[in-house]
């Protein structure tokens, strides 16, 4: 059965790649929009799963999904501000000043949908990042360094961006970067394949 991945993000199909496996990326065009009443948690949840149903329209074999969110809430509750991409300076400067001193925390899913039978395993995992008490010339200095602009929270943790945190707490790191890999193996699994024995 073909792999596909439901995304144009560079860092998921990096992510996918570590595993080995071949795969074609196809890009849906959904409307992401939050729901009024709608919790961060089940935000991504549907995001995933509509992704993949729209890539279904024209792809078969099994899709991978996923869609990311952090909030400096718990990521369950629909009060929880959504930290979105910053796109300027200024506006990364102020989501940083808010993460100084505070936990971040990453809601991410990913669905697995099979085509062929219909079956569909959806997760949402959680993961934190506790930011350090950051100076202002600390902040301006790794923005200008990095220019975090297009990521959610204005930092990317694969590079300069681990300097700001005090710690990470989760079950697997590439979640952080936006891909659960141990989740996304066992719902391969689950369908019948088995990483290693396809290497």
């Amino acid at each position: 059965m073909s792999l596909i991945l439901a995304s144009s993000s560079p860092f998921r199909k990096e992510l996918l790649a570590k595993l080995g496996l071949d795969f074609l990326t196809h890009a849906p065009d959904i409307d992401e929009l939050r729901h009024d009443g709608e919790t961060p948690k089940q935000l991504v949840y549907r995001l995933a799963e509509e992704k993949a149903a729209e890539v279904a329209k024209t792809q078969s074999g099994l899709i991978i999904a996923s869609d990311q969110v952090a909030t400096l809430g718990s990521g369950t509750q629909v009060d929880d501000v959504i930290l979105t991409k910053p796109r300027s300076h200024e506006n990364a400067i102020k989501q940083l000043q808010q993460s100084s001193g505070n936990t971040v925390t990453f809601v991410t899913s990913l669905t697995l949908l099979n085509t062929n039978t219909n079956n569909i395993q959806t997760i949402v995992e959680i993961f934190k990042v506790v930011f350090k008490v950051l100076t202002t010339k600390q902040i301006d200095n790794y923005l200008k360094k990095e220019q975090p602009y297009n990521c959610a929270g204005s930092f990317k943790s694969e590079s300069l961006g681990i300097s700001l945190f005090e710690r990470l707490e989760g079950n697997d790191p590439n979640t952080l970067i936006g891909l659960p890999l141990i989740q996304l193996i066992k719902m391969l699994e689950n369908e019948g394949v088995d990483i290693l024995e396809n290497q």
